[in-house]
């Protein structure tokens, strides 16, 4: 069970190490794109590829689904970024349980978003765990782990990418090991969980009272969904690359000001440091470096204003 492309590698890990899939569960088809155009997933089309069968139920736990789940069984099932909480009802059909790949290092960042979540709040280390699923938000045992630093270097498309192939590696060690019964459950420590709540367009909103490193962060977790955003003369601007420092600038000059532009990036004050913002997009133009634009814009000006 998965449906974004995070999830891709473990299909193909466990095709190619010789498990038997059943069945390919994933969220129905939407439409994509400023046409609408309904395209399969990259899951699905793999699925279709080695003759697995789809089921793309809207809500899997109404009781045809179950039903339908039932009949096709399975020893195993295994979930990665499937998009849906699963009933025990569902949780009751496989042998040998259900094991998820998360991506963090449980119990931190439960929920739908723990990538860009660990990148906004300056982790140094994060990672995937293996865990069995249970009726809670990724609350189930824990049961591999596998780590990987985060560095300034790192965006939200490197991470997913490492992570997505660290999971798959994982998957395959936790189900030979699982099957063996050579893995010990671990109970999560709820004390020191947290919660990575599914991410909101309006989050992408530079807010220049913060400190420059946030923003940084926030530039690097959001993009390119649902991207930083601020507003020059009314306008939306998209930040699309930055980097930071976090001297400090004089206090009388207000939070969001230009204080320089050159040919390599345009120095924003923050609350504590200056955001560089080296890449970004005026409002229905296209993506530029700010080479190709800095000429043209004063400094002194604030951004996040609506004059």
């Amino acid at each position: 069970m998965g449906t974004p492309d995070f999830a891709l590698p473990c299909l193909i890990a466990l095709i190619e190490n010789g498990y038997t899939v059943n069945a390919v569960i994933t969220q129905p088809d939407r439409p994509k794109g400023r046409h609408n155009v309904v395209e399969y997933s990259n899951i699905k089309k793999k699925a279709i590829e080695y003759d697995i069968p789809v089921l793309q139920p809207e809500k899997i736990r109404k009781k045809e689904w179950v039903e339908t789940i039932s009949k096709i069984g399975c020893d195993l099932a295994v979930t990665c970024a499937f998009g849906q909480i699963l009933p025990q009802s569902i949780l009751d059909i496989p042998k040998y349980g259900t094991i998820n790949v998360h991506a963090s290092l449980l119990p931190k960042y439960r929920g739908a978003s723990p990538m860009q979540r660990a990148i906004i709040e300056g982790e140094k280390v994060t990672g995937v765990t293996t865990m069995l699923t249970d009726i809670g938000m990724d609350t189930g045992d824990m049961l591999l782990k596998m780590e990987t630093d985060i560095t300034e270097e790192d965006d939200i498309c490197s991470l997913h990418d490492r992570l997505s192939l660290m999971g798959a590696k994982l998957l395959i060690d936790t189900v030979k090991l699982y099957e063996q019964d050579k893995i010990t459950p671990v109970k999560q420590d709820n004390d020191k969980a947290t919660y990575a709540p599914m991410i909101k367009k309006e989050e992408g909103r530079l807010d220049f009272n913060l400190d420059s490193y946030r923003l940084f962060n926030l530039v690097r977790a959001f993009n390119p969904w649902p991207g930083t955003f601020t507003t020059y003369c009314g306008k939306t601007l998209k930040v699309l690359k930055a980097d930071y420092s976090l001297e400090d600038y004089n206090k009388d000059v207000d939070n969001g000001t230009v204080i320089s532009i050159d040919k390599e990036r345009m120095a924003v004050k923050c609350k504590k440091g200056i955001l560089y913002i080296t890449e970004l997009q005026f409002e229905n133009k296209k993506a530029m470096h700010i080479s190709k634009c800095g000429h043209n814009m004063p400094c002194d000006m604030v951004l996040g204003c609506d004059e």
